[in-house]
């Protein structure tokens, strides 16, 4: 099984309803500015272990570096709920921040839905932020207002759906059944990396079998349309310098099947008044597993 380098300690803060669960790494230094670590959809905080091992020391002992369970997720409880809204994120973020690091900027990285939260959140609050940067988090395809009545009718269903039973999680018999399925989705993942992050990423319950540890419910649709206009308002409010990085491998057209592009991402990111984007070779969507050292050395450049 893959070694850690640095174990990070768990903190639990009460936020909004929810027991957050917080990794935390490095050292606290008066006046040093923390980073910050935020997950995709369907992860979990210990996801970026490997990266958190690959940067140097003199980086990781200059500065505080956490990484949250999002409500939902994880170790993190969440309030009792059938379905789960973006806006939440950004509030969990922001009292975090001000719990933890009230009156202080901080270093921002996001992950796929974790890069989507942290775009948005710089544009809403871009005093809190000194740099920020969005590893694939690429937003969603663009809607028309016809699709609203479609939209929320499919939302309707998916709760029902979800009341159901019909969005449970598969268990599997055992963490080597949740390694083989890690592998499977990502076919870089090696097994050392794959059998550790199976023990974070699930847990055996009373019947023994292994759970993701993810509310199903975070399965179900969003019930209103994404809307490109508003996404671009937030982007030109960011203060902050940002750094795009991407995989080589497009997933965002593998996954819209031509209906979103990378090229429209990059439009979109024109609208980013300081911006700079980097690509990580040889890496798929989940490049901090993929490729930890060449991302954390794109990190400690950018963050200095």
């Amino acid at each position: 099984m893959y070694q850690v380098l640095r174990p990070s300690q768990s903190l639990w803060v009460p936020l909004r309803g929810c027991r957050y669960h917080v990794r935390q790494w490095g050292t606290p230094h008066p006046g040093a500015t923390p980073l910050v670590l935020a997950h995709g959809w369907m992860d979990v905080a210990a996801s970026w272990q490997f990266m958190v091992d690959a940067f140097s020391e003199a980086f990781v002992n200059q500065r505080p570096i956490i990484a949250m369970d999002w409500r939902g997720y994880g170790l993190t409880e969440s309030p009792p709920t059938d379905s789960y809204w973006f806006p939440d994120y950004l509030a969990d973020l922001d009292a975090l921040l001000d719990g933890l690091y009230p009156d202080q900027s901080i270093d921002l990285v996001g992950h796929s839905m974790g890069g989507n939260v942290v775009m948005m959140y710089a544009g809403s609050r871009p005093e809190r932020i000194r740099r920020l940067v969005n590893l694939e988090g690429f937003g969603m395809a663009a809607t028309v207002p016809s699709q609203a009545p479609t939209r929320m009718a499919q939302w309707l269903d998916e709760l029902k759906a979800q009341r159901a039973g019909s969005n449970d999680l598969k268990p599997y018999s055992d963490a080597a059944g949740v390694a083989a399925r890690l592998m499977k989705t990502n076919r870089r993942l090696s097994q050392d990396k794959a059998d550790w992050l199976a023990q974070h990423w699930a847990r055996p319950g009373p019947d023994g079998q292994w759970r993701i540890l993810g509310d199903a419910a975070h399965k179900v649709i969003n019930p209103y349309l994404f809307r490109v206009e508003e996404t671009l308002a937030m982007y030109k409010r960011i203060a902050a310098p940002v750094l795009a990085i991407e995989a080589a491998d497009d997933s965002l057209t593998q996954w819209w099947k031509g209906r979103y592009t990378l090229a429209e991402f990059h439009e979109r990111l024109q609208s980013v008044p300081s911006l700079q984007k980097a690509t990580v070779q040889d890496a798929g969507h989940m490049l901090q597993h993929d490729q930890p050292q060449a991302l954390a050395n794109l990190l400690e450049n950018f963050l200095r």
